[in-house]
């Protein structure tokens, strides 16, 4: 185990965690802390305080040249012709089957200037499925700059007033979804985007990768917010924050077996834009042909019972009708929940359903998502 752990990637702040005594585990190839001080503490310091992610192992692809935009549109699902500058805008990268490669922000730069952040786990994946789309374009070039960032989130209602103390740029003037240069702790050119993945405000920004800046951005973000109960924050808190607010994970709600349409994130597709991209046809053909046979719903656990990933789903004549995707308790909800893929006429029903929970089967009853919204959003 020791020689599998040393043979991981690891971000700038691993000397850090470490220190911290957080838990590291295996995450995508990468070396990352699953929890510091406890799964349940950080989730509830991000909603009710705030907290600090390293989310340095994601993935950054930029795209440059005049053809950058045509290029960016056909390889994502979403229109980025919409986008101004300093704007950022959910999207995915599709295969020919309208599945997911993976899912991704993009970044407006400038009018010649895309940044693309992609998941750690299938960065180098991604990486190469965009330069076999568009690699052979004139007027477009494609690097990736993933170790050339380290990437903090700033998570939380107090995320604003902790971050503002480190830097004379006005965050509140970056809207959700928006993004900007400015001098963070001292850093120059600092990327501050206004994204998140946790369902609360919040700050990302992107830093050189080297370790003393990072550390040094870490340290004076972990001062200044000490006033308002700032913990350092694991990829636990980040998956169940991300489950409360309805956010789907790739290789959980969402790969290369499903379709944004299934998934419930059409709203994102753009099939009527005027640039053809990967998976339109086959998606057209699925919504002309009356849409996908199954949908994403969400699970609220009504009897005890927690539905983990991978458990099956029954119908009350105890088939199995589908399988949990994510599932765990919701530390601010104060319940059980649930993403798990059902047939569509029982998604619209509504009805309950069964989750096998080892020798149980436990009842579930189908409700709305987000499972948790903030109030001022």
């Amino acid at each position: 185990m020791a020689d599998e752990m040393n043979a991981l990637k690891k971000t700038a702040l691993n000397a850090t965690h470490r220190a911290l005594k957080a838990k590291m585990v295996d995450f995508g190839g990468w070396e990352m802390p699953v929890e510091y001080s406890g799964l349940i503490a950080e989730h509830m310091a991000v909603r009710t305080g705030v907290g600090l992610f390293d989310v340095s192992h994601m993935g950054e692809i930029q795209f440059r040249g005049p053809a950058s935009l045509e290029a960016v549109q056909r390889v994502t699902m979403n229109d980025a012709s919409r986008l101004e500058i300093g704007q950022a805008q959910y999207s995915a990268l599709l295969t020919d089957q309208g599945t997911f490669v993976d899912d991704v922000l993009v970044h407006k730069l400038s009018e010649n200037d895309y940044l693309l952040v992609v998941n750690a786990g299938t960065k180098d994946k991604d990486y190469a499925w965009i330069r076999s789309q568009v690699g052979a374009m004139h007027g477009i070039h494609i690097s990736d700059y993933s170790s050339y960032y380290s990437q903090l989130a700033v998570q939380g209602p107090r995320a604003l007033e902790t971050l503002q103390k480190l830097t004379k740029t006005d965050l509140a003037a970056i809207r959700n979804y928006r993004f900007t240069f400015g001098t963070v702790a001292n850093v120059p050119n600092t990327l501050i985007a206004r994204t998140g993945y946790s369902g609360e405000d919040g700050f990302e920004i992107y830093i050189p990768s080297d370790v003393a800046t990072t550390e040094k951005v870490w340290n004076a973000v972990m001062e200044v917010g000490a006033e308002f109960g700032i913990l350092p924050c694991g990829l636990g808190a980040r998956n169940t924050l991300r489950l409360e607010a309805g956010m789907p994970l790739y290789g959980h709600e969402i790969s290369d077996t499903t379709t944004p349409i299934e998934a419930g994130l059409e709203r994102w597709l753009k099939l009527d834009k005027t640039v053809d991209f990967a998976g339109r046809v086959a998606l057209q053909s699925l919504k002309d042909a009356g849409g996908p046979a199954n949908r994403l719903v969400g699970l609220e656990m009504v009897e005890r019972g927690i539905a983990r990933d991978g458990y099956p789903v029954m119908n009350e004549a105890g088939e199995q009708i589908g399988l949990v995707t994510s599932g765990s308790p919701a530390p601010f909800l104060k319940t059980n929940i649930a993403f798990a893929y059902l047939p569509k006429a029982v998604a619209e029903s509504k009805e309950d359903v069964l989750v096998q929970v080892r020798a149980n089967r436990v009842r579930a009853r189908q409700i709305a998502t987000p499972f948790y919204k903030r109030a001022n959003k």
